[in-house]
């Protein structure tokens, strides 16, 4: 009865996009090395961690699946903030288990200005420790990585309709660094 009642839990909270669910005590914490992550984006390019070190801090907000609910809310949510998140030197990301072709759509259908980052094999979610345990789909949790590649903030309570405008609050709390005013 437990193991139903743990897959009927998961499948719920998968469905409604419950941001909360946790996925694995793996998660990097706060002033670990962040992973050394190598992904396909939805504008057909590939984005690693070592081309930003030194460079640019890096959030990755992971999310489950292209299409539902919850996600879609999320991925816009970043668009509509995009002007907050410009001004800070970062690069950002949107990243799921789904194949490049399906977040690629995904990102049309949305005209986001910013690529999401394609893990279909799970590798990278793994590393980052947001695999679900059947290994199909990436947790909801967000990572701000610092230009020293160490992780500066971790957060799986996303609300998905504001993630953009916290994610702008959080790099001002966290003084991350501002790009000059042009």
């Amino acid at each position: 009865m437990r193991s139903f009642l743990s897959c009927f839990v998961v499948a719920v909270a998968t469905c409604l996009s419950i941001p909360s669910l946790s996925i694995s005590a793996d998660v990097p914490k706060v002033g670990d090395t962040a992973p050394d992550f190598e992904m396909q984006g939805s504008d057909g390019k590939t984005y690693k961690a070592k081309d930003f070190v030194g460079k640019k801090a890096v959030i990755i907000a992971w999310f489950p699946r292209a299409f539902t609910g919850g996600c879609t809310k999320e991925c816009k949510s970043m668009k509509e903030s995009g002007d907050m998140l410009k001004k800070f030197d970062v690069a950002y990301f949107t990243a799921s288990t789904d194949p490049v072709e399906k977040n690629a759509e995904f990102a049309k259908s949305l005209d986001l200005d910013y690529p999401i980052l394609c893990d279909p094999k799970g590798k990278n979610a793994e590393m980052f420790g947001v695999l679900s345990s059947d290994k199909t789909k990436a947790g909801r949790t967000t990572f701000i990585i610092g230009k020293d590649g160490k992780v500066l903030a971790v957060e799986s309570k996303v609300n998905t309709e504001t993630h953009g405008k916290d994610l702008a609050d959080q790099l001002e709390k966290l003084g991350v660094a501002k790009l000059p005013a042009k």
